[in-house]
Formats: C-alpha cells, sequence, structure tokens
C-alpha cells in the first residue's frame, strides 16, 4: 500500500474538492486541483480515503480505492466481467505487474483517448491553438500532439480537410515523435500503412531530402497515399514492396528508418474489442518471427551512423525486449540509445528480454500510467559515420534517376527497365511523352504560363512527363526499378490540348500565400462545405483579384483544391473522390 501511495494513483477528483463527496468517495486531506480537460488527478501520499457504496462510483475507482486502503479488490470477479479479454492474456499481464495488475485492468473501464497531430508542414502548434476551432490541450510527450474530448468530431471540419492534422492515438504518435528526423536526410517508413507516422516524418522533412512509405498490403498502400497527399508531402516515393525487395535497392542507403512493426496488437484492446478477440497467445510468436525478419532487412538498408527506431503496440515480451535481445544479438554493429523520457514513461524490463540491462533504454507506455492504449518503443544505432563505405548505390545522372507512376489514381504500377534496341528509340521525337524524362519545350511552356502566379520555386530540372502527366520527382538510385509503387514525388496535372490541368495534389502541397491566383473562404462560410461536395459556389469580383481563371480555394488561408472562376461561377475542380457525400 504504501508504494502505491508513493506512485500516486490516478481517482476522479472535482475541481476543489477537499473533504467532500466526490463521485462515491469522500476525500479527506489536502488534494491536488483538478485541471480543467483533464479529468483525472493524483491524490496526494498523505490524503486519506474512504470509501462509501454510493452506486455512481465506477468499478474503477472502488477497486483502485480499496486497494489503497489495504483491501482486496475482486479483481477475479472484474475479469469475469470483461469477457472479451482472453484469459490467457490476462494471466500472462498480471505475472508481469504483479502489485499494478489492478491499475492495469481496471484502466479497460476508463474511456479511450483521442488524440490529433499538427501538420507542421503547414501550421505551427501555437497557430494551431490559436484557430481555437475546439477545445483542444496538448499531449505532454508529443510537441505538435493534443487530446481533444470524445463528443468533437474533428474530422468534420473544413481544415481536416485542408490537411492541417491528422486523427492519431496518442501514444501511436510517440514513435514518429522520437525518430530524430531532419530536412534534407533520406528517411524509411517500412511498415508505414495508414500513414499516421509517415505523414509526421514527412512533414519534418520540410520538402527537403526523400521520404520512402512502403507498405506490403496494396490496399493499405493507397489509404497511405491519400494521407501523404492531403498532408502535402510532395518528396515521397510510395511503395508496396516487401522488406527484402527493398533492401535489394536500398542497401546502406538511409539515414533514418521506422519499422513499427505489425503485431498482436494487445494496445488496441480497449479502442478496438474485435482484435482482443481474435487474440491467441500463438499469434505473439508468430508476430515475432515476422517483426525479425523485417528488422533483419531494416538493418541492411540503414547507413552507418543512421538511427533505427522500432515500435509496436503490444504488451508482450517475446514482440518487444525479446526482438530487441534478438537484433543486439544478430547485428553486433547496432546498439540500443536513450530516448527522451516524459512522466509516465516506463523503462524496457531486462528479465523480460535475456538479462541485458541496456534493455532499460527501450521505453513502454502503460494505459493505467498515461492517457495512451499502450506502446513499446527502442532506438538503435548503427556503428560508424555517414560517408563511409556502405553498400550505398553509387550516384546516377538525374535523368535516370527519375521515374514515375503510370496512372494517376494511385493503383500503382511496376517501374519497368528501360528498352534498348529499335524499340527504345521509336519515340525519340515525342518531347518526353513515353520516356519518362523532362518535358518538351512546348509542354514546359505551357507549365511554365500556369505557373506565373506561383511564388514557389518549382525546379524545373526535376520535371518528368509521362505520357501527357507532369511530376515533381525526388531523386533515386538507378536500380530502383523492377519495384511495385503508387508515387514517386508529386503528381503535378495534365496537359491537355494546349492547357495545363492542375492536380489535387499540387493544390495540397502548396502552402498559404504560395498562389496568387486563390479564393479565400472563411471555414464557417457554407461555401466551403458546398466546395467539398463537388458544387459550384458564386464568388464575388472582390474575393479574388482576377475576374476568371484557375483559382486556388482556401478556408481560411489554407488550400483546399482547384476551381476555375468564369462569370462569378467557380467550377469545381475538388477531386472526386476526395468529395464530402
Amino acid at each position: 500500500m504504501a508504494a502505491l501511495l508513493q506512485r500516486g494513483c490516478r481517482i476522479p477528483v472535482k475541481e476543489g474538492l477537499s473533504g467532500r463527496r466526490a463521485g462515491g468517495a469522500f476525500f479527506t486531506g489536502p488534494v491536488f486541483p483538478a485541471v480543467p480537460g483533464y479529468g483525472f488527478q493524483k491524490v496526494l501520499p498523505f490524503c486519506r480515503i474512504i470509501v462509501y457504496n454510493f452506486p455512481d462510483i465506477s468499478e474503477r475507482t472502488a477497486a483502485l480505492l480499496y486497494g489503497l486502503q489495504g483491501r482486496t479488490a475482486d479483481l477475479e470477479e472484474r475479469r469475469k466481467a470483461m469477457t472479451y479479454l482472453p484469459e490467457e492474456f490476462l494471466e500472462r499481464m498480471k505475472e508481469m505487474l504483479g502489485e499494478e495488475y489492478g491499475e492495469f485492468l481496471a484502466s479497460y473501464e476508463e474511456p479511450r483517448t483521442y488524440g490529433l497531430r499538427v501538420n507542421r508542414r503547414k501550421i505551427t502548434p501555437e497557430e494551431f491553438e490559436h484557430l481555437n476551432l475546439f477545445p483542444v490541450r496538448r499531449i505532454p510527450w508529443v510537441e505538435n500532439g493534443f487530446f481533444y474530448e470524445g463528443s468533437v468530431r474533428p474530422a468534420q471540419h473544413p481544415l481536416y480537410a485542408a490537411g492541417l492534422y491528422y486523427l492519431q492515438e496518442p501514444s501511436a504518435m510517440t514513435p514518429a515523435a522520437c525518430l530524430p528526423v531532419r530536412p534534407g536526410e533520406r528517411v524509411l517508413d517500412l511498415c508505414a500503412a495508414p500513414g499516421g507516422k509517415a505523414t509526421e516524418l514527412g512533414a519534418r522533412l520540410q520538402g527537403e531530402g526523400l521520404l520512402v512509405a512502403n507498405d506490403i498490403s496494396a490496399s493499405r498502400a493507397r489509404a497511405l497515399l491519400y494521407n501523404l497527399e492531403v498532408f502535402g508531402i510532395d518528396n515521397a516515393f510510395v511503395t508496396n514492396e516487401t522488406p527484402s525487395a527493398l533492401a535489394g535497392v536500398f542497401e546502406g542507403f538511409f539515414d533514418k528508418i521506422l519499422v513499427d512493426a505489425p503485431c498482436s496488437g494487445e494496445g488496441m484492446f480497449r479502442k478496438e474489442e474485435a482484435v482482443a478477440k481474435d487474440w491467441t497467445p500463438e499469434k505473439s510468436e508468430y508476430f515475432a518471427g515476422q517483426q525479425r525478419e523485417i528488422v533483419c532487412q531494416a538493418v541492411k538498408m540503414l547507413r552507418p551512423g543512421g538511427k533505427l527506431l522500432y515500435s509496436t503496440c503490444t504488451f508482450a515480451p517475446c514482440e518487444d525486449e525479446q526482438t530487441i535481445s534478438w537484433v543486439l544479438e544478430q547485428f553486433p554493429e547496432m546498439h540500443l540509445i536513450p530516448l527522451p523520457r516524459y512522466e509516465g514513461f516506463s523503462g524496457g524490463c531486462p528479465r523480460w528480454g535475456d538479462g541485458r540491462e541496456e534493455l532499460k533504454l527501450c521505453v513502454r507506455i502503460w494505459p493505467y500510467r498515461m492517457h495512451g492504449e499502450g506502446h513499446f518503443l527502442a532506438l538503435l544505432e548503427k556503428e560508424g559515420t555517414a560517408g563511409e563505405d556502405s553498400g550505398n548505390p553509387p550516384k546516377v545522372p538525374q535523368e535516370r534517376s527519375r521515374l514515375s507512376d503510370r496512372r494517376e489514381s494511385g493503383e500503382g504500377g511496376r517501374i519497368k527497365k528501360k528498352k534498348t534496341g529499335k524499340k527504345a528509340g521509336r519515340n525519340s521525337g515525342m518531347s518526353g511523352a513515353v520516356s519518362g524524362y523532362g518535358p518538351g519545350r512546348k509542354e514546359r511552356e505551357i507549365l511554365e504560363a500556369f505557373l506565373e502566379p506561383c511564388t514557389r520555386r518549382i525546379p524545373m530540372e526535376r520535371l518528368e512527363q509521362r505520357g501527357q502527366k507532369i511530376y515533381l520527382v525526388p531523386e533515386l538510385p538507378d536500380h530502383v526499378r523492377g519495384l511495385k509503387f503508387l508515387r514517386n514525388g508529386l503528381y503535378m496535372g495534365e496537359i491537355r490540348k494546349d492547357r495545363f490541368e492542375p492536380s489535387q495534389q499540387l493544390a495540397m502541397s502548396l502552402k498559404a500565400g504560395e498562389f496568387r491566383e486563390k479564393v479565400c473562404l472563411d471555414p464557417e462560410d457554407e461555401r466551403v462545405e458546398r466546395y467539398l461536395r463537388g458544387e459550384t459556389v458564386e464568388v464575388l469580383p472582390e474575393e479574388t483579384e482576377s475576374p476568371s481563371g484557375w483559382k486556388l480555394v482556401c478556408a481560411g488561408g489554407y488550400p483546399l483544391g482547384w476551381g476555375k472562376l468564369v462569370q462569378g461561377i467557380l467550377k469545381n475542380k475538388y477531386q472526386v473522390s476526395w468529395r464530402k457525400s
């Protein structure tokens, strides 16, 4: 009991209560004042607590209070009530957590937590707070993360469609926040779908360097592509490959790699009961094998001096500490480095691995200690310094290193090897229409005319034309040919009958003020909702610089998409697949 009191226990406390009934409990002695919006506060170690059998007290609170008074909470009865939690899972957690098991079990009676992460590619966390869209409060361990209440619907706000924030469970934000990515680096998100972590990594690159975002599932990779496009990430190569196929191309290539590995998902049990009902003890061992193979390929792709962050949303030691122990054993060049620590973070447990003391450098997020569902993280560094011989492919001429996808739809394709011989020369006079190289003179003039109002510099040397489609592409090694992918860089638009039609992706990549020809509407203007539904809207003469032509449609100064203004009517060019029903 003394140990529990020293740690403090999360108990509902109403603001300003001391020596008064709160919920079904009567508190005597001083208590911390409640912080509006948080709902829970720690009781001071010297608080006395008396529990009455009031009907409105929750089971969790009763169990914790009885435990603090030295009484035995009936955990077996509580377990029986939680029918969706597998018995074998509970037995293992009881063995792992010991005296903290009651607190862990009680956390499943608490409502799930909701969070969003601000897109620093478009807005700072401080600017987002000043927008005052709905009540939020900062997540202490994620610089650009915010809690919001479950009754709020942030996805319905127009600025969500503008890509200002991403909805993500608070503890799931931690891996990308803990990988120290800097603009200009080569970064790989190996298991990236649906894009929560990839969007954060891409935003932190600030349009410089390269993000390779991969997922082995084609359907999940399409969701990944969509989220990257909404966020305005224009320097991404989105692939749909196995880790081993990528390792055959990108050996020793990346500065930073994130492996948020597929796992048994025990940290998702509270918010998705179906995951709990589908769980078996064998799943943990199965995923542990997968995780080791994935990390093995990731290590191959990491440059000397590079950093790899491994994470799971499960509590199983065989997927967490034991996997990291295996990595350290198999790859002596890899070593653990400390992660930032915040209140509530726990270190890894050497006893759950192979006894290595350095496992304490890992981080565990427990749902009973923090406002989150749970996560495991480990940050590893590869010995050496960047620039050493690492198998990194030699730099190739730019015109040979640039490739783009064959479809605007994002359904993807396979990068084919270059044709040689007679067939390769048949299209040599088509201004890049088939070659996949830079646009011809005529196409370039059309594009430059459209971009005249654009204040953002578009590097013409990085443009590629395939068919009539124009892409702004990052530099890649020559032997990426053969990989399955959905998008290479930014799809800018299409040349049609001597005119350029810009893409939705180009609009989302622009920041406020980077395109002079725009229509800026208040987010609360009913025209914004109509635009997002694909309807035409009226525009007053004073709301735009010129009376006709292509306009960047903005809500509160943040781009939503394109429209074409004709005699005061804005023809809607918002991408059909993105429109609200």
